[in-house]
């Protein structure tokens, strides 16, 4: 009998959960970046058993914060939320960086939610096998239903986390087509790679303050046109994000507009304006206009 079910990958800012998805799935389907706070969604990758015994649905989720502005109050309710969905439970640790009051609280979390929690030691390649035998040492006191070593970058570890996530669905159809392994538009990930060029580029809180609309999205032939807005949050971003003689918004935009013509497979042709919408991330009416209305949480 097939067994299905849906996987929540939750943790702190910058532990590897989009790299780990990416891995996964088998191709990039969430934006990865040094900064926190890179996903403000629920993003969800397919990973189906070749062999056709099940299919385990991955969710991306944001880093659990402490939040400083209503966005993240959001974010955090999303992720919160999104314990309570999932079948299972993936909750990650990054090897390099010591056990802190962050992953305590979110241990204490998953820990109640009564669902089956497996680990995933990531950057175990970066940590090296001393600091990884420490985070487990520690981490075991929190008695998950088990442990597992991974790097996203090299893929070890990948085969025994798949095999230790998949084994605690439960029966039941599939969820989505086999041929399905996103159910991402393809309009909200051309806006996600377009704030992900900007992210390791700007400086301190910019990247936070940006977010991509996109305007218009047309096809014609082997060109696809994309008109985007930029959004910053006060006057004084805006040129930071243009930058000298237009230097920022052309590296950026053409980082973008080669990835994208990678994926999709077309020519692309890109333009891009950075617009003021003022503390759009302290407002509510704004937050909920620009997608990030969290419904019954």
């Amino acid at each position: 009998m097939m067994r299905s079910g849906v996987v929540t990958l939750v943790g702190r800012p910058n532990v590897g959960k989009s790299t780990l998805i990416n891995r996964l799935v088998g191709r990039k389907i969430s934006i990865t970046s040094t900064r926190p706070q890179t996903t403000r969604s629920l993003i969800r990758g397919v990973v189906n058993d070749v062999a056709g015994n099940w299919q385990m649905v991955l969710v991306d989720t944001p880093g659990l914060h402490k939040p400083k502005a209503e966005l993240g109050h959001r974010l955090n309710r999303l992720v919160y939320g999104s314990l309570s969905d999932a079948d299972a439970i993936c909750f990650l640790i990054d090897a390099t960086q010591p056990i802190g009051p962050g992953d305590r609280l979110i241990a204490e979390r998953v820990g109640g939610a009564g669902k089956p929690v497996v680990m995933a030691v990531t950057k175990i390649d970066a940590a090296g096998p001393e600091k990884t035998g420490r985070q487990l040492e520690v981490a075991g006191v929190w008695d998950f239903d088990a442990y597992v070593p991974v790097s996203a970058f090299s893929g070890r570890g990948i085969d025994d986390l798949i095999d230790e996530l998949s084994s605690r669905l439960g029966a039941g159809p599939a969820l989505f087509p086999a041929d399905m392994d996103t159910d991402q538009t393809e309009e909200f990930l051309i806006g996600e790679l377009i704030r992900e060029k900007f992210l390791d580029r700007l400086r301190e809180e910019l990247p936070y303050s940006m977010h991509v609309r996109l305007r218009e999205l047309e096809e014609a032939e082997d060109l696809l046109r994309i008109e985007a807005d930029v959004l910053v949050e006060r006057e004084s971003q805006k040129g930071i994000v243009i930058g000298k003689g237009g230097s920022m918004l052309e590296e950026a935009g053409s980082a973008a507009r080669r990835e994208l013509e990678s994926l999709l497979g077309v020519r692309v042709h890109l333009a891009l304006k950075v617009k003021v919408e003022r503390d759009w991330q302290r407002r509510p009416a704004a937050l909920d206009r620009l997608g990030y209305r969290i419904e019954g949480r």
